[in-house]
């Protein structure tokens, strides 16, 4: 009796086209990185960069760990500091003065985390948002190192020498270290470290029952996205010349936040989508007049809440996901 010939169905297919479609996503969205200022004003340009890493650094801890911070304020603002007066007392180049305000976030947060990712909730949003109003309130205060409400001014760009002065030009210089950031989140979330995140949000007490130390787990969760939190803060902070006090001031976690939402809790990119939303909208506005941007914003935000729950990116995910179930249901053999 002959063998039978196995039945070819579309589901592998299908697997197969999800696979090969990440790297043409990935290349897609370099391309637009590159393209960006050509299309946008140089230093618009710059802060969508800055802050699609600032909102991946917040879902990776939103999204993947299930912790909602409303403090990561001060370590961006708080690397923009760093960043700045190690640009403008010691000469050294700017790509220095950007790693150093990283670090620095990330050891900021080891004493914040710790007495944090041991809460959840409200809970944890409302202490991170205390500590984060702690270090407002220290750079106000300190103003001979911080400027106070003057904040830091005429930050410079040294790079051995190059000009760098053009917005343009420095668009291309510090893009690298969002592109760096960004692969750095990406990598962290695909990792099995990564997966034990999901575990923990999904459910803390059955990853602590396999053995995984949760709370340690957090903190080291928290430390990376605050470190990349810093890293966005100190590309901020050079491209603009300034840290100020806006920087650490809560709303800038909130602002955050939103975009995460906007664009999808949980999908890391969607982050860039909201980013890139809502500093163009703030942009727009601003440039035609209007002052109460944040009425805009905050109607805006509402109205994609609303239609879209899982956020632009995530919801965009979402229907391809169903449509290709639909079509792997429809290939299988009777």
């Amino acid at each position: 009796m002959a063998a039978r010939r196995p039945v070819r169905t579309r589901g592998g297919i299908v697997i197969l086209s999800r696979l090969a479609g990440r790297p043409v996503l990935l290349a897609a969205g370099l391309l637009a990185a590159l393209a960006l200022p050509w299309f946008v004003y140089p230093p618009v340009a710059l802060d969508i960069a800055c802050w699609a890493l600032f909102a991946a650094a917040v879902d990776l801890l939103l999204g993947f760990t299930g912790l909602l911070s409303f403090g990561h304020a001060a370590f961006w603002g708080g690397s923009a500091y760093c960043t700045g007066l190690i640009a403008l007392h010691s000469g050294l180049p700017f790509p220095v003065a950007i790693i150093g305000g990283a670090v620095f976030a990330a050891l900021l947060a080891v004493p914040i985390g710790f007495l944090s990712v041991r809460l959840t909730g409200i809970y944890f949003a409302m202490v991170t948002l205390a500590f984060a109003q702690m270090i407002y309130f220290i750079a106000n205060q300190w103003r001979d190192a911080t400027g106070g409400e003057n904040g830091l001014q005429g930050i410079p760009r040294e790079l051995f020498g190059l000009d760098l002065s053009d917005p343009f030009f420095f668009y291309y210089a510090g893009l690298p270290f969002v592109l760096a950031g960004l692969f750095a989140a990406w990598r962290i979330v695909r990792s099995p470290f990564g997966r034990v995140l999901v575990s923990i949000r999904d459910n803390p007490n059955r990853a602590r029952a396999l053995g995984y130390p949760v709370d340690r787990y957090k903190l080291l969760a928290f430390v990376l996205s605050a470190g990349l939190s810093g890293l966005a803060g100190g590309v901020f902070a050079i491209g603009h010349g300034f840290a100020s006090l806006e920087g650490v001031y809560w709303t800038t976690s909130g602002q955050a936040v939103m975009m995460v939402v906007l664009g999808g809790i949980g999908t890391l990119w969607g982050g860039a989508i909201g980013a890139a939303l809502v500093v163009q909208l703030q942009d727009y506005l601003a440039t035609a007049g209007f002052q109460e941007t944040g009425i805009v914003t905050g109607l805006i935000f509402i109205v994609i809440v609303l239609l879209f729950r899982r956020g632009i990116w995530g919801t965009a995910r979402h229907l391809r996901a169903v449509r290709q179930r639909a079509t792997i249901r429809r290939a299988r053999p009777a």
